[in-house]
């Protein structure tokens, strides 16, 4: 578990694995407001919703950085609970639509989820600590990486990880989409910055511009 308070910036982040493929799931938490966003709950709502509760923190938007089962199960558990809205670029709909399928081709126990409420668009305003949404397609179609420029954050999802990058042999996977949106996207980004990758350690993008040996700057 990673704990990243900023008092700079009010920002608090705590990131866990939860579900049985053990995703990283991020809270970010405006310290003054108490508005919360949680990215990629992909199971285990119970264990989310007590460290919003255990951190003074109300939930009110339901990100994904892109539709793969190990990333959402837990999405509409949050939503009854909570009344957050689900939040997913509508390039990874079709996705979305084949949780169920998903789940039987990985030997996971199939969990309904209500539609997505909103459509995340590059660029956009995550309306909390700053941040903003980076469409970076490759990982699928309509992976997303969120980015908090003034606490130097970056949510990567499945399209970055420590010393390597998100496969791209599933449906809409797109090598050259990864390699672009990474050069581009997110190693433009200030290398200083700390990644949160969507399965295992955090890393930072001057790590990885330099000691990622598939996608170098």
């Amino acid at each position: 578990m990673s704990t990243e308070p900023d008092k700079s910036t009010k920002l608090f982040r705590r990131t866990f694995p939860v579900g049985p493929l053990q995703c990283n799931c991020t809270l970010i938490g405006d310290t003054e407001s108490g508005r919360a966003i949680v990215v990629d709950p992909g199971g285990d709502a119970d264990k989310i919703l007590n460290e919003l509760n255990a951190n003074g923190l109300q939930l009110v938007a339901i990100f994904h950085t892109h539709a793969h089962l190990d990333h959402v199960l837990a999405a509409g558990a949050l939503k009854e609970k909570t009344g957050a809205p689900i939040y997913l670029h509508d390039q990874d709909n079709f996705l979305w639509d084949m949780i169920e399928q998903q789940c039987q081709m990985f030997g996971v126990p199939y969990v309904p989820q209500p539609d997505p409420d909103e459509v995340i668009k590059d660029d956009q305003d995550l309306g909390c600590c700053g941040g903003v949404a980076i469409h970076t397609p490759g990982h699928t179609p309509g992976s997303t990486s969120f980015w908090f420029e003034e606490a130097k954050l970056l949510i990567a999802g499945d399209t970055l990880f420590r010393r390597s990058i998100g496969r791209t042999d599933l449906w809409g996977g797109d090598y050259g989409q990864i390699e672009k949106s990474i050069k581009e996207r997110l190693y433009t980004l200030d290398e200083q910055a700390v990644v949160v990758t969507g399965h295992g350690p955090d890393t930072t993008i001057g790590e990885e511009r330099e000691q990622n040996m598939v996608i170098r700057a």
